[in-house]
């Protein structure tokens, strides 16, 4: 299509009386051109209007677009499956050449320093020990001097956000007047933007640090601008090409990256360096307390049949005594303590890979005594409930009985259910004192105790 410039070029040169041969000749434009612009008359570019299949089906493509969310490949196949045969190209060129909605020029955020920290978490897919995790990036950044932090984590709820913006406000030394966060539960109790109502725990942790949350409007990204733009950055140049052993190895990664990140101009700063800003914005940052308490996660767990207490989808060993007891478990970002009355039981915390078994060497049962031990454990607590005062024979008939202890004790067990208590603590004291650990002898010898009192004899000179 000709400009207005040429067109203009092309009815000067006619009005001097050039034929239209000429002025092709002179502006090497096509012929039929030059003709089509003389007999305009304007120099005016004509708006093209071209016809499609589309036209008064307007509606019907808006409620088509709203159903699939926006996704226009999407419209394009439901097009197709009713019957109407037009191109993706067309369909896009039509959609665009409806009213557009309005657009604001974007603005601009000025921030004084210590006023703002913008925090927001995005998922990216790392590679760690050979395999690829999906994983939640936590950021945040000083709105001044745009000072980047960030982490990784398998999953991001209310404990891992606490963990991870105590992590940062120690990086940073120390807190904003308040952080901006999107209006995700993590954060939220109720409401969303200039009226979210963060949650209790949340609300005391920012208090314990001295600033407040606030949420940008749904849908105002361009609000926690300072947060977002980072996260393109991290995909496409700290992830880009590396792999990790573990998330430790993930995590110490990226405090390196931030540092080395946070030396280097800005462009968008004028070529000033977060960290020369920062030098400044420092001053102006809320102290730390003295006494930051580690963030933790408490839970009631059931040790399960093999001694095991389940955590995030691992396993951590306990004593084979705690079986099928309820105990007090307390995660914190690297340790697993799990507590019974006044023992205590710590293990170096496992976030990937998923279903471990952390099984300590003191909590591993002698081959082939697992069961047995147990056994025996219930039996002589029964015991001791029914006849304390026996406990020397019990000993004694576990080291020198000929049978499995087990077997021996749930023998004894038995009978000290079913006869009286006096005879058999007497039989019981006859046989420690001359060795003898025969239970069947030991029965006959508690019932010829209570002969006279429970059973009537028959006489032997008796018919």
């Amino acid at each position: 299509m000709l400009h207005h410039r040429q067109r203009a070029a092309i009815l000067e040169l006619s009005d001097k009386g050039l034929s239209a041969r000429q002025i092709a000749k002179v502006l090497k434009i096509s012929r039929p051109s030059v003709k089509k612009v003389v007999g305009s008359g304007t120099e005016t570019v004509p708006r093209a209007l071209r016809s499609s299949r589309l036209e008064g089906r307007q509606e019907e493509i808006e409620e088509l677009t709203k159903r699939c969310k926006g996704n226009l490949v999407r419209v394009h196949e439901e097009l197709t499956e009713q019957g109407t045969v037009v191109s993706y190209q067309a369909l896009t060129a039509f959609v665009r050449s409806q009213a557009p909605p309005p657009r604001q020029p974007a603005g601009q955020y000025d921030f004084a320093p210590g006023y703002e920290m913008q925090h927001d978490t995005s998922p990216h897919d790392i590679q760690i020990d050979g395999r690829t995790w999906r994983m939640q990036t936590a950021s945040a950044v000083l709105c001044y001097s745009h000072r980047l932090f960030f982490q990784h984590y398998f999953r991001f709820t209310r404990f891992e956000a606490k963990v991870f913006l105590t992590e940062a406000l120690r990086h940073f030394e120390g807190a904003p007047e308040r952080t901006m966060v999107d209006n995700t539960n993590v954060i939220r109790l109720c409401g969303t933007g200039r009226d979210m109502v963060p949650a209790p725990e949340m609300a005391a942790f920012a208090e314990r640090f001295g600033f407040v949350f606030v949420a940008h409007a749904v849908g105002n990204a361009n609000r926690s601008g300072r947060v977002e733009r980072p996260f393109d950055y991290i995909e496409n140049n700290f992830l880009a090409g590396r792999t990790f052993t573990d998330v430790g190895d993930l995590n110490r990664q990226a405090r390196q990256w931030c540092q080395k990140v946070n030396a280097k101009p800005k462009r968008n700063l004028g070529n000033a360096v977060p960290d020369e800003l920062y030098a400044s914005e420092r001053g102006k940052l809320r102290p730390l307390p003295l006494f930051i308490p580690e963030p933790e996660r408490v839970e009631i767990r059931i040790v399960d049949v093999e001694g095991f207490v389940s955590v995030d989808r691992n396993r951590y060993s306990v004593p084979p005594a705690w079986l099928h007891r309820q105990v007090q478990v307390r995660v914190t970002a690297e340790r697993v303590e799990i507590d019974e009355g006044d023992e205590t039981v710590v293990h170096e915390r496992v976030l990937l890979p998923l279903d471990q078994r952390v099984l300590l060497a003191a909590h591993r049962p002698p081959r082939g005594e697992k069961v047995r031990l147990v056994r025996e454990l219930d039996e002589e607590r029964a015991l001791s409930a029914i006849l304390p005062d026996i406990a020397p024979f019990v000993a004694a008939l576990k080291k020198h009985g000929r049978k499995a202890p087990a077997f021996l004790l749930r023998r004894l067990l038995k009978m000290a259910r079913d006869y009286p208590h006096d005879a058999l603590r007497a039989a019981l004291g006859e046989a420690l004192r001359y060795g003898l650990y025969d239970l069947e002898r030991i029965e006959r010898m508690t019932l010829e105790r209570i002969a006279d009192h429970y059973f009537r004899l028959r006489d032997p000179d008796e018919r």
